[in-house]
């Protein structure tokens, strides 16, 4: 199995990356959220993969971290019905964080808001994963007594997830697309603080959506 790849951006397009490597060109098939994050063309860049083998093709998917690449992994993996090209166009719509977040809450209506995926299937993945993608400090919340957990400081991550998807839930009802807002808002958390507000995000997130 191929773990990453690393080598030259010679050609990106919408969903598709070739990166030479010691003279050989490899396709590898890439969501947008990870398009959005490649070096200029000509740079090195280095992507974790995921490759499928068939009697007539072979395909490899490529993932700017790690944690993208095992998502994608578990969705073909353990949810039914759901093959490597609807798992590429779900981490394509939505980042990883406000899938996550998605999950473990049930929100199917975000969920079905990703390319390609309509309410049953988005269903389908919350029954399936949403004991499986919450942060190990929080999952393991359930499994200790309490006295040995720092709680204010899962308190804190849970809350900063839920200010995440709230303040992109917030960008839906002012008609933005479930891309576009969670694009907005993951721009926006990654020059504030990360204990920004719900409220601090989407001010941000439309004060440079006004600037653009």
């Amino acid at each position: 199995m191929i773990a990453f790849i690393k080598g030259q951006l010679i050609e990106c397009q919408l969903t598709l990356a070739i990166l030479e490597v010691n003279g050989i060109g490899y396709e590898v098939h890439v969501p947008l959220t990870t398009v959005e994050r490649l070096p200029s063309l000509g740079d090195a860049v280095k992507l974790f993969t995921h490759a499928t083998y068939r009697e007539d093709s072979q395909t490899l998917y490529g993932f700017i971290d790690r944690e993208s690449r095992d998502f994608f992994r578990m969705i073909v993996d353990k949810v039914s019905g759901i093959g490597p090209k609807i798992a590429l166009n779900l981490l394509g719509s939505l980042s990883l964080q406000t899938l996550k977040v998605s999950i473990a809450s049930g929100d199917v209506a975000m969920l079905s808001k990703a390319q390609g995926l309509g309410k049953k299937t988005a269903e389908r993945i919350v029954v399936e994963l949403k004991d499986k993608v919450l942060p190990k400090e929080l999952s393991q919340e359930t499994k200790v007594s309490p006295s040995s957990l720092d709680t204010s400081h899962h308190a804190d991550i849970s809350q900063n997830l839920t200010n995440f998807q709230d303040a992109v839930s917030a960008l839906l009802t002012l008609g933005y697309k479930a891309t576009d807002a969670d694009l907005a808002i993951r721009r926006a958390s990654e020059s504030m603080d990360e204990n920004a507000s719900t409220e601090e995000l989407i001010r941000l997130a439309l004060t440079k959506g006004k600037a653009s």
